[in-house]
């Protein structure tokens, strides 16, 4: 049982809230220091005036998390669709008509979803939205260029999974799902519109990366999986029949290296995901960036530092994933690894994997949990649990490459989720979020009907 270090400070509505259900643990440690962090006064440098906009809200919470740090008795002002500011309600009280006291709420920056199949599964974009995910990225599935974001699920695309002939993800799933259904520019002919693309030779791999690049993928995958990882949800049928027997077809380095080299060359970071020691090392020669999920199968300790120190940026994809008998010994040694490198550019961001059946449509607890438990000490700091909220929101977003994505800064885009409660104490509460903002517009409100509230 790990112990828990911290506590926050006091909230309006209560004093000296010991974090005594942070993350489902029980029995926690008495605390011994608080880290939440007041607005500093920096961040209001000046005077800001009066916005005359209907589409001006200043939301006032107990706690506001920015994408950085936790904020007590803080303010929100956003305009149109983007974030104005934050800071302490008595500084920004009078910028907009519509002020919103949320009370004993906690307020985020919409939640990034950076592994999931909306499209190829046909998951219904509003559920995902309703339940704190403001933006997705589709990593397999129907190519179409960027969409939404403002009051709909802003949702980026990978487009197809390119894969050897015979190989994974094809000899499992097959080209079903969304292929057909794809809507929003999704490319309409088979080759873009579904879940693999085989390549056989390094010209056919670089005209592929170029066609996904023109059609709006905002990051290139591959598959290197070889199969037979006990566990694994690829190891089971999907209901497309007998799983073909392992070992599966693989790209050459070759052209594995011609697809690296044409993506990066194209300003486009290369995505993998990886199967046992043979798709992980494939990847590390190629110079892969991203691992989309964390190898089922226990990896090798030697190709873990290697990764940690090639900078590779690992998607967790933990919960959906274990049942698998090398995922949480992976995660738990990359993070020993990467807390004593003396510098790496390697880091965990969050990815749930919406699409699976055993995972939320939504914001997932679990996967936060998991990542807390992973990624820490023998001893949970608050540190630890502010780098989970990081992985989903900041980090996430600047792994993206959108400006302030993830964040509640000056021009951020105005996405942003509450819920009642302190979600830092458990994060539970976050799959069920009583606000949802996209793009500056209101989507869910359960406080609306609150004494409060001003402005609805």
């Amino acid at each position: 049982m790990k112990k828990i270090l911290f506590t926050l400070l006091p909230d309006r509505s209560r004093k000296n809230s010991i974090v005594s259900q942070a993350v489902g643990l029980v029995s926690p440690l008495v605390a011994v220091f608080a880290l939440s962090l007041p607005i500093q006064n920096e961040v209001i440098a000046e005077t800001i005036k009066p916005i005359k906009s209907k589409n001006c809200y200043l939301f006032v919470a107990d706690r506001v998390f920015d994408g950085f740090d936790l904020h007590h008795n803080a303010a929100v002002l956003i305009n149109r669709n983007r974030v104005i500011q934050i800071g302490e309600y008595e500084q920004l009280a009078g910028q907009c008509k519509k002020e919103i006291d949320l009370g004993d709420a906690t307020i985020l920056p919409g939640f990034i979803e950076s592994h999931a199949h909306v499209s190829f599964q046909n998951v219904p974009r509003d559920t995902v939205l309703k339940h704190g995910i403001t933006t997705v990225r589709d990593t397999g599935g129907p190519l179409h260029k960027p969409v939404g974001g403002n009051g709909s699920l802003r949702l980026l695309s990978s487009g197809p999974i390119i894969q050897a002939h015979g190989g994974y993800p094809l000899n499992v799933f097959g080209q079903a799902h969304g292929a057909e259904h794809s809507t929003d520019g999704a490319q309409s002919h088979e080759k873009y519109g579904g879940i693999g693309l085989p390549v056989a030779t390094v010209a056919e791999a670089e005209q592929a990366v170029g066609d996904l690049v023109a059609g709006g993928a905002v990051i290139i995958k591959v598959a290197l999986e070889p199969g037979g990882e006990e566990g694994a949800p690829w190891m089971s049928s999907h209901g497309h029949g007998e799983i073909p027997s392992a070992p599966w077809p693989l790209l050459s380095p070759e052209i594995l290296q011609a697809i690296v080299n044409k993506a990066h060359a194209l300003n486009k970071r290369v995505l993998a995901h990886v199967g046992e020691n043979t798709g992980v090392e494939m990847a590390l020669n190629a110079g892969v960036d991203e691992w989309a999920h964390m190898p089922c199968a226990l990896i090798r300790e030697d190709l873990l530092h290697r990764a940690v120190m090639q900078g590779v940026v690992f998607v967790t994809t933990v919960d959906t994933l274990s049942s698998c008998a090398g995922v949480h010994a992976n995660m738990h040694v990359l993070a020993h690894i990467m807390t004593h490198a003396e510098q790496t550019n390697a880091k965990f961001i969050y990815g749930s994997e919406i699409g699976h059946d055993n995972v939320p449509w939504g914001i997932n607890g679990e996967e936060m949990r998991w990542m807390l438990m992973l990624t820490s000490g023998e001893q949970i700091e608050f540190a630890d649990v502010l780098n989970v909220f990081k992985a989903v929101t900041s980090d996430a977003g600047k792994n993206l490459g959108i400006p302030h994505l993830g964040t509640l800064m000056p021009d951020a885009l105005a996405d942003m989720v509450a819920v009642r409660g302190n979600p830092f104490e458990r994060f539970k509460l976050l799959e069920y979020p009583d606000l949802v903002v996209s793009g500056g517009h209101i989507v869910v409100n359960n406080f609306a009907s609150d004494d409060r509230s001003i402005g609805k």
